[in-house]
């Protein structure tokens, strides 16, 4: 039955949906009343019920309590946002589905977290509510999944690292993801045409693609990064060519705004940068422009209203398909983050890796967000924030570097010797 008069801890907001059931699927598995409680929310109330129970059989639950509510009907969410702790929201498209939820939670003061990469959304989401988000203490952490914590918290270990060791940050920071296998979901697919449909018809939408810092606080949207790269490029840092990463628009995006809510701990001319490592000589050079111009297409194909219409209707995977449990478990992602800065007595380099054994889209992201949901709950948060809406980095820190590590995820951090070749 629907329990709306209880207070719980973690609201799984979506839980019919493909990455909604991984996250609900995660936090019973790990934990169990009393030390947390958890209710699943959606609009299918039966779905929601044989969900709950399935869950609660597998686990060994006595049960599982669901929220009924329509993410559109604001009086609705305010009441269910007033009754939590913390809404782990995985229902996109965000533009579409997800202001509301974020509208509530700011208005009752509640924490909240999702998997966005719709930067367009967030930037919305800055511009209306990261004020009130202050002033309500509701602490609003967008991106919490594979977009985007393994570059964000990443940067913030190797930043982190530098400092303690040599008393400067690094000036430059290259995210390298190394390697990785997983599958799409219908609902990360529709996220990918709702924001390429935003773009087609929303000037602030291509503004915002258009500019590396759009992410940043009012009046701190310019900078000296140049953003994302498409073209091959050959990394003197990495030795290595490189080609562009999908991810990278939205990624970078964050660190930046990491650095800025921070208050610019690692300088005003920190540059970032996310690529895919292709390897040496003419063999990497001809994978870098093979993924260069693979994702050009993507993207102007993505560009072209019927086309996009076509692609979501014949290869895309529907809303509500996705990967099983043991695809997920099959797949696994490897990012190596690499800082460059200058000490009194010359130049240094900081590096980082963070990986994981499961599918980076559903099973390492379900364990990423539930890990963000949970800090968010217990943990003393290693922010200056209260409130506002914030990035993984800024808004939690390195707490859940010390969560992820206790749940299977690799957090390694080493002085990048291999790196320089020595």
């Amino acid at each position: 039955m629907p329990d709306d008069d209880t207070q719980r801890d973690i609201l799984v907001w979506g839980a019919t949906g493909v990455a909604g059931e991984f996250v609900a699927d995660v936090l019973t598995e790990q934990y169990a009343p009393p030390e947390i409680s958890i209710a699943l929310g959606g609009r299918d109330e039966r779905r929601l019920q044989a969900i709950a129970a399935e869950l609660a059989n597998r686990h060994d639950w006595d049960a599982i309590p669901i929220v009924v509510g329509d993410a559109t009907d604001r009086e609705r969410l305010r009441e269910v946002a007033a009754q939590t702790d913390v809404v782990c929201s995985t229902v996109g498209p965000y533009a579409r589905l997800g202001t509301d939820l974020v509208a509530a939670c700011v208005e009752t003061g509640t924490d909240y977290c999702d998997l966005t990469g719709e930067i367009h959304w967030v930037r919305e989401m800055i511009d209306r509510y990261h004020d009130a988000a202050v002033d309500a203490g509701a602490r609003i952490v967008h991106s919490c999944g594979f977009d985007s914590v393994p570059a964000d918290l990443g940067t913030l270990l190797v930043q982190s690292a530098a400092i303690e060791r040599y008393d400067e940050p690094c000036e430059t920071v290259r995210i390298f993801v190394e390697s990785g296998s997983g599958t799409v979901s219908g609902g990360t697919a529709a996220s990918i045409a709702a924001m390429f449909d935003a773009v087609a018809s929303d000037p602030l939408a291509r503004q915002t693609l258009a500019n590396p810092y759009s992410l940043a606080p009012p009046g701190e949207r310019a900078g000296v990064d140049p953003g994302a790269s498409r073209r091959p490029h050959r990394d003197a840092l990495r030795g290595a060519w490189t080609g562009p990463s999908p991810m990278a628009d939205v990624n970078e995006r964050v660190v930046r705004r990491s650095n800025a809510l921070l208050d610019y701990p690692w300088g005003r001319e920190f540059r970032v940068s996310e690529r895919i490592p292709t390897g040496s000589g003419i063999g990497g050079a001809a994978r870098a422009s093979a993924l260069a111009g693979g994702l050009g297409l993507f993207g102007t194909a993505m560009a072209v209203g019927p086309v996009r219409s076509a692609l979501q209707r014949w290869v895309f995977p529907a809303p509500g398909e996705g990967p099983t449990r043991a695809e997920t478990a099959d797949g696994h992602f490897s990012i190596r983050v690499i800082g460059r800065g200058t000490a009194p007595d010359g130049p240094f380099t900081v590096a980082a890796t963070i990986g994981a054994p499961w599918d980076p889209g559903y099973g390492a992201t379900a364990r990423m967000i539930s890990e963000c949901a949970l800090c968010l709950v217990f943990d003393d948060i290693d922010s200056p924030f209260e409130g506002g809406v914030l990035t993984p980095a800024s808004g939690i820190g390195l707490p859940l570097a010390d969560r992820l590590r206790a749940v299977g995820f690799t957090m390694a951090v080493d002085d990048g010797r291999e790196d320089r070749g020595e």
